[in-house]
């Protein structure tokens, strides 16, 4: 794989720099304007050269190396649209996608990168979140970033290649983390987890900062030693496909019954439902959100240490605490 026929580098580049403005325009960046570069100059589309759209039929596959010119121009359109894009399928299950871009882009921005930081990603996925990294960072050595997967990290290592990135690519469970490239100065994960793995706060520096998809948020901790950290959920709702390996938990049903009919449509107490889980039950849950004025995921929190992982509504002491697995 490597560069696609004259035409499509020139829509490639064009749909890149649309994406970029859109982005741009939301102010996402506003933080840390470095990142607008990276997206700027990292070709997307040499990460995704196939991807799947639901449709009412099922999935269709979009290919860039399809000999109908249309439908390169619909695949390289589609590779730089601000939507989240499925990479790969197993007997109609999502097990890879390259994430939406803005989202991307607020979680990169989160991470509060500095110069020279040391950075695990967990889920490589197409690669292109380690291409940023690394394009920010501006040293490949310092960004590692590992799946499960034996195919999928083959295929983020040769999209990496053709763009001209070569982080660390490893092929292991990214809940025990990769203690062989530690200490890192950062940790950020691409993939749902039910916990934060203790295997990452040990191998990271004190003052680390790691973001991790947690339920259907999105949580910054400060790790302030091997077995602590604490820290509070960002606003952005966020969805993920789940780690698959030690660290994933199967979904659990949880019951509506008693509850007003609005309850289901509400996603920010699903959001406490999920952090209650086997603490409370969903009338106890709902009726603690009305009575605190039907928070939103930036007044939750979670706190690692002394062996336990609590989450907690506005305040670590209390008096909302729920343990987590």
């Amino acid at each position: 794989m490597g560069a696609y026929d004259t035409e499509t580098e020139e829509l490639a580049a064009a749909a890149r720099a649309a994406l970029v403005r859109e982005i741009d325009a939301d102010g996402v960046w506003d933080g840390d304007p470095v990142w607008r570069e990276a997206f700027a100059e990292v070709p997307r589309h040499l990460f995704v050269p196939y991807y799947y759209v639901a449709g009412p039929g099922g999935y269709e596959r979009r290919w860039g190396e399809s000999s109908d010119r249309q439908a390169r121009r619909r695949w390289v359109r589609g590779a730089y649209a601000d939507v989240p894009l499925a990479t790969r399928l197993r007997d109609g299950e999502l097990l890879s996608s390259s994430s939406q871009p803005s989202l991307m882009a607020q979680m990169l921005v989160a991470l509060r990168i500095r110069e020279g930081d040391r950075v695990l990603e967990v889920g490589a996925g197409t690669g292109y979140n380690a291409a940023l990294l690394a394009h920010r960072l501006g040293d490949d050595s310092l960004v590692t970033t590992i799946d499960l997967e034996p195919e999928i990290t083959e295929s983020a290592r040769q999209h990496l290649a053709a763009a001209g990135y070569h982080p660390v690519v490893v092929t292991g469970d990214g809940a025990r983390g990769a203690p062989e490239r530690a200490p890192f100065d950062r940790i950020i994960a691409t993939c749902e987890l039910p916990t934060v793995p203790r295997a990452w706060l040990a191998q990271c520096r004190p003052g680390a900062r790691v973001l991790t998809p947690l339920a259907t948020g999105l949580l910054a901790l400060t790790v302030h030693g091997p077995e602590h950290a604490e820290g509070r959920f960002l606003p952005t709702a966020a969805f993920f496909v789940p780690l698959r390996g030690e660290g994933r938990a199967e979904p659990e049903d949880v019951s509506f019954a008693g509850l007003p009919g609005r309850a289901r449509a509400e996603e920010p107490f699903r959001f406490l439902l999920w952090l209650t889980r086997g603490a409370l039950d969903p009338r106890e849950a709902y009726a603690l959100w009305e009575r605190e004025g039907r928070p939103d995921r930036g007044r939750y929190g979670v706190t690692v240490g002394g062996g336990r992982v609590r989450a907690w509504l506005d305040d670590p002491e209390g008096p909302y605490l729920w343990p987590l697995p």
